[in-house]
């Protein structure tokens, strides 16, 4: 059986100088495909390298929320000429946190805002990065009709669930579900429709529950949250795989290039 981890930061300091045996050990455990997505601008040419240099990596370009900071002028047409030149996987990692921060929302929305208007224009999925904001990416995804993508490390409401699954997007589940207090995810990922999920690591971070704290996340670890999930939903393992590759090619269309 094999798995897509749709979101690994293997790029960062803490897993780059290792990346050949982490790759090489997430192979062992059946992790055929990664999704490397980057968080400005200062590491679009560090996740396109790993795509470049690892076949089985996938690199998604954007800005995240938490680097808004680093964001300037003209940016946004730095980020249109990488797309055009580097044909990434996805517009991402992108989106609005207000869980670590509020006073800047205006600027996190207009560049979320600006963000999925150029996914729309070159057809792209994007990966979104909604902490306690899922509302205000509702309202703009409403507006902005895109050919889909992932909620990354999704943790909101049923409704808010199935608004996101009828705009044609898939939900980001990984190590967190596997924490006993984590009554709410384990709920989402047992009982949401099983063609809605698609799983992650968000290595070095998101440790599941058996990894010793301040140990970084890796994408092996993914064989065995899925695991996890295959016995939280009663679903054998094998069809749980099949149903989870299915679902993260059809967030993520260019992942199809590891089944042919």
């Amino acid at each position: 059986m094999t798995w897509i981890d749709t979101h690994c930061h293997i790029d960062s300091d803490k897993l780059s100088p290792n990346i050949q045996n982490i790759l090489k050990n997430g192979l062992k455990a059946g992790i055929i495909g990664l999704v490397v997505p980057a968080t400005s601008k200062n590491n679009f040419d560090s996740v396109i390298n790993v795509a470049h240099n690892y076949p089985q990596c996938y690199f998604a370009l954007g800005f995240h929320p938490l680097f808004i900071d680093d964001y300037e002028e003209g940016d946004m047409d730095i980020l249109s000429a990488y797309i055009k030149k580097h044909n990434p996987i996805a517009v991402g990692e992108i989106g609005i946190d207000l869980f670590t921060r509020k006073d800047n929302l205006m600027q996190q929305e207009n560049l979320f805002v600006k963000q999925i208007e150029l996914a729309k224009s070159f057809d792209l999925p994007v990966i979104i990065h909604a902490r306690s904001a899922i509302d205000r990416v509702l309202k703009y995804l409403r507006v902005v009709k895109l050919s889909g993508g992932i909620i990354h490390a999704f943790n909101g409401s049923f409704q808010q669930a199935e608004q996101l699954i009828s705009l044609g997007f898939k939900l980001g589940f990984g190590g967190a579900m596997t924490y006993e207090r984590a009554i709410h995810i384990k709920k989402l990922a047992q009982l949401l429709p099983i063609h809605s999920i698609v799983l992650e690591t968000d290595s070095p971070d998101m440790n599941p529950a058996w990894l010793e704290k301040g140990t970084p996340n890796e994408p092996k670890e993914l064989n065995k949250i899925a695991q996890f999930l295959s016995e939280l939903r009663g679903i054998k393992l094998d069809k749980l795989a099949e149903t989870i590759r299915v679902n993260s090619v059809t967030a993520l269309p260019k992942l199809a290039e590891l089944y042919t």
